[in-house]
């Protein structure tokens, strides 16, 4: 048994304890320090630009949870080989691919817990973010006390060492759909929701929801690729479509396509011969996209059944800003998928927005089969095949309403 009666076994014995608990004081101011840094510079990162999800006198607005260190945790890693690309849907009726890449394990509030976390397939790509995971997941507090739309954590493979990796909740964020309509953020995975409140993290936004606004500069020319495309041989010639059982034509299929300058002097000679395309007696279409003749630009050519004369239409960069709950199935076809026919949930009424000729954005309602064929091409813009939302809708749930309602028309009217 030790026994500290001296006087100075006393003092050296207070000053060691006092210097302990000052570095754990240190620490945890450091950690708090930091994670309030974070905090503030991703404030700023948000309302930089005038075209960026909030505008910068709403920054005062973002609120969060106290720092707490009890949500900062330890999780075993187990890596998964070998996992097929997956389409992750997003909130505004798209979806992007993903690889799931480890599981997480870890305890909080001394119960078991655990998360998966992902690599996006189109990041990958990227060398800058080829190291970049995504962890998004949804808990008890979303729709109350946070995001309904959940949160966020940002994780990299350097993270993992010794089969372990720390999970931050306190440096969880907010999806930029949070503050504004016209994102394509992830939806967190079903095996992500935490059955408990992490009280820790980015909380909700409570002002109105803002519109994304649109940056009409913002979209690019063709390219030197594309040009040979669009000039290879006569303008009123047909051009070749892409088949998905090529290899290097379903690499260009399955492709997100980018914005296009609304006054490329190439347009009208593309738009002319995917109308010539899309016509072809012998494969006669609604509706065709860019990627399906090798151009990852966002354009499209569409029947317009609900228009008298049933007129074709060419659109720069459409965006489907609004899907309605309220769905049709109905069987769809692809000039891009031979010998394949099959019915497909899509939603009966949309709102479109496009950039016209003359650089002003123009938006309307679109509905009935019309609204249908604009969701598969611009599906097709996103890299995104019918048989994908065929596979999404068999895993989530429709109330079929065919007991309650019947659809008619007026004889000798337009269809919607």
């Amino acid at each position: 048994m030790l026994d500290f009666k001296s006087n100075g076994m006393k003092y050296t014995l207070f000053i060691g304890l006092f210097l302990i608990t000052s570095s754990i004081k240190a620490n945890a101011q450091d950690y708090q320090t930091r994670i309030v840094q974070d905090r503030q510079e991703k404030a700023i990162s948000l309302s930089k630009s005038k075209f960026g999800p909030l505008p910068a006198d709403q920054v005062k607005f973002l609120d969060y949870f106290p720092v707490d260190k009890a949500y900062r945790v330890t999780a075993d890693v187990t890596l998964l080989l070998g996992e097929e690309t997956f389409k992750m849907p997003t909130y505004d009726g798209t979806s992007n691919p993903y690889k799931r890449y480890a599981i997480l394990n870890f305890t909080l509030n001394n119960k078991p817990y655990q998360l998966t976390v992902y690599q996006s397939a189109a990041l990958f790509q990227n060398p800058q973010y080829k190291n970049h995971l995504f962890l998004p997941f949804l808990d008890l507090t979303n729709g109350q006390e946070s995001y309904s739309g959940g949160r966020y954590i940002d994780l990299a493979t350097t993270d993992i060492i010794g089969g372990k990796a720390t999970i931050d909740f306190n440096a969880a964020y907010n999806p930029y759909c949070a503050y504004s309509n016209g994102y394509r953020c992830p939806v967190p995975p079903q095996e992500n929701i935490l059955e408990t409140k992490i009280m820790a993290g980015e909380k909700a936004f409570h002002k109105q929801k803002n519109e994304r606004p649109v940056d009409i500069q913002a979209g690019q020319n063709f390219s030197q690729e594309d040009l040979a495309i669009i000039n290879q041989g006569s303008q009123t010639d047909q051009l070749r479509v892409l088949q998905i059982t090529d290899q290097k034509d379903l690499s260009i299929l399955t492709t997100t396509s980018s914005d296009l300058k609304y006054n490329d002097p190439s347009i009208p000679i593309l738009e002319k011969r995917m109308l010539i395309t899309v016509q072809d007696p012998a494969h006669a279409g609604v509706g065709i996209a860019a990627p399906q003749v090798g151009i990852n630009k966002n354009l499209i050519v569409v029947q317009r059944f609900d228009k008298e004369g049933e007129p074709f239409e060419s659109y720069i960069n459409p965006k489907i800003i609004w899907r309605s709950n309220f769905t049709r199935k109905g069987v769809e076809g692809c000039l891009s998928i031979p010998d394949r026919r099959e019915e497909v949930l899509r939603s009966y009424t949309i709102r479109l927005q496009h950039i016209n000729k003359d650089g002003k954005i123009i938006e309307e309602n679109i509905e009935g089969f019309t609204a249908v064929i604009f969701q598969h091409e611009v599906d097709h813009l996103y890299g995104i095949l019918y048989p994908d939302r065929i596979e999404q809708a068999e895993k989530e749930e429709f109330e079929p309403l065919s007991d309650k309602m019947e659809f008619y028309i007026k004889p000798n009217t337009i269809r919607p």
